[in-house]
């Protein structure tokens, strides 16, 4: 007799239903796996033997009989379901920033990046023992991770101040290292508008992961536990088609929004584009004036199905945009990341693009950064660094590749680029060969203009310029500041902690992309430079980077 509902085995993406139990019972597991080929991973809900366990045991039960293993006929059991598990993790492919001669080109232009998601994806790597892919490795994402003590602006209509060092080059004795470190203005809570927030959730079959589905829904406990009771929370699926679980309720109301997380559960294909559509629908009809209005999309970056290229979306996402609702991209999982659609989406979504790889990851950027990733305090910017060939005679800027624009592109106020959010930090460092400097990398030009420049200007390494626009504005604001002796320290000890610390990120990244330039500058240096700069570390991760550096020394080459 039926004692149970048939069994399901479910593989990525399709449902088969097993025999019921009639006389007999289903072997165990092992005799798919015997089927399989060699190395291949059989994909199945976990539950399934404990399901045949339960049937068995009722039809004994029924029966008043405790046949033994033996007496019991294996009824047929259909071919197990194999599924490819190569690694289809997908990074934007880029070459690293070549040294640059200032007589050819003294300008350097790029929009500021706030992502994180390269460091916490190449943290991932290396606690699982491997190296992380060469694109995955974005040395500014690294750098930009963490919170660091530059001084910032008093007001909010200054956005952001920026700090200027020069230092030596710890893996190079004949450069030096221009470091640029912007603080953004830090909102208090006072001054912060209401949220209006639509979580678009990815529930298809492939978030069915300990490390997707389940670590999304407590990621987004932890984020609403963290918003005012005056803000307001919508929630919108997509596996197969899109769904609208919570239509737009107050934070007031919370136990009914982590209600609707908790009964979230996987299945389907993944309606990508159908699901971005309904969560701008949904922004719209609780939008904010003048306050936040932001989709925050979680995915493991599969979309399969609906507008089928990058740049279809990225158009929709663009267009979007001019609405005053933003995007920001909260990645999980790994053996199928779409990175490079992530980082498409969050870019031209004006939001930020975090790889949430822990808990802990998410409680850094969800509760610990909130206020940076939900409150734009300055959108639009780019930063342009005119270097004087009286002094300087070749530089090269470590990191930005995928954020490069043309030096035109810093006075148009039409071409978009990065958002800084409340009390953001941005770091860029620029390694530079001194006028006369041994080791240089471009020969000298037979007509190079040799003119010193005259006035205050003489004596400087560099110009630093930046432009932002004001979150409401359409016109673009210039902040400068020169980069002169001053700014200068003799030895890198005499540089600031968040400096020192910085500089030692900025050298891990190179050596895990392999660059010729810290070849021969060991990881035990790193480590060292990284410990001088580690200060108080309130939440550890300065600490744990130095971790990963140690780690690091086991997988790469010597």
């Amino acid at each position: 007799a039926k004692t149970e509902a048939d069994a399901m085995v479910r593989s990525e993406g399709e449902e088969q239903v097993a025999p019921a139990f009639d006389g007999g019972a289903l072997v165990a597991s092992q005799n798919m796996m015997a089927d399989a080929p060699a190395g291949a991973e059989v994909r199945r809900k976990q539950v399934a033997e404990p399901m045949f366990a339960q049937g068995r045991q009722a039809q004994d039960a029924a029966s008043g009989l405790a046949a033994p293993e033996a007496m019991i006929a294996p009824a047929p059991m259909p071919e197990a379901p194999i599924v490819d598990e190569v690694n289809r993790d997908k990074f934007p492919e880029f070459k690293s920033n070549s040294v640059v001669a200032v007589a050819e080109q003294p300008v350097s232009t790029f929009s500021v990046d706030v992502d994180t998601s390269g460091y916490s994806s190449l943290r991932r790597a290396l606690n699982q023992g491997v190296l992380p892919d060469r694109e995955s490795v974005r040395i500014e994402e690294m750098v930009n991770y963490f919170p660091y003590s530059y001084a910032g602006p008093e007001k909010a209509e200054d956005a952001f101040k920026a700090n200027v060092t020069v230092t030596p080059t710890p893996w190079n004795a004949n450069t030096k290292l221009l470091h640029v470190g912007i603080k953004g203005y830090d909102l208090p809570v006072a001054e912060q508008k209401p949220a209006n927030l639509v979580f678009l959730l990815d529930v298809s079959g492939s978030m069915d992961e300990p490390d997707k589905l389940p670590l999304l829904k407590s990621s987004f406990r932890l984020l609403v536990n963290k918003l005012k009771p005056t803000d307001t929370v919508s929630i919108v699926t997509y596996a197969g088609d899109a769904g609208i679980v919570l239509e737009p309720t107050k934070v007031l109301e919370k136990a009914k929004i982590l209600n609707a997380i908790d009964t979230l559960q996987p299945g389907g294909s993944t309606a990508g584009e159908a699901g971005i559509n309904a969560a701008y629908a949904l922004a719209q009809k609780a939008f904010v004036k003048d306050g936040v209005n932001r989709i925050m999309l979680a995915t493991d970056g599969d979309f399969n199905v609906g507008a089928a290229s990058d740049e279809d979306l990225k158009k929709l996402v663009e267009e979007k945009r001019k609405t005053g609702v933003f995007l920001s991209i909260l990645g999980f999982g790994q053996g199928n990341y779409q990175d490079n659609l992530m980082q498409t989406l969050a870019q031209n979504g004006n939001g930020i693009a975090a790889y949430i790889d822990t808990l802990s990851e998410a409680e850094k950027v969800l509760v610990q950064e909130a206020t940076a990733s939900l409150f734009t305090i300055a959108k639009d910017v780019k930063i342009q660094v005119e270097f004087n060939p009286a002094r300087v005679s070749e530089y090269r800027l470590i990191g930005y590749e995928t954020r490069h624009l043309n030096n035109e592109d810093f006075n148009n106020d039409r071409v978009d680029a990065g958002d800084i959010g409340s009390g953001h930090t941005v770091t860029a460092i620029y390694e530079m060969t001194m006028k006369g400097a041994p080791g240089q990398t471009n020969d000298p030009l037979r007509y190079e203009n040799q003119a010193e420049p005259a006035g205050d200007s003489a004596g400087e390494y560099a110009f630093v310029k930046i432009r932002y626009k004001l979150p409401n504005e359409a016109t673009s604001r210039l902040v400068t500041q020169p980069v002169t002796d001053q700014n200068a320290v003799a030895d890198l000890g005499a540089a600031p902690e968040d400096v020192r610390f910085g500089i030692a990120v900025t050298a891990f990244g190179q050596k895990l992309r392999d660059e010729d330039a810290t070849a021969n500058y060991p990881l035990s240096d790193i480590e060292k430079l990284a410990a001088s700069g580690k200060g108080t570390d309130a939440f550890g991760y300065r600490g744990e980077f130095i971790k990963l550096v140690r780690l690091a020394a086991g997988l790469l080459p010597n």
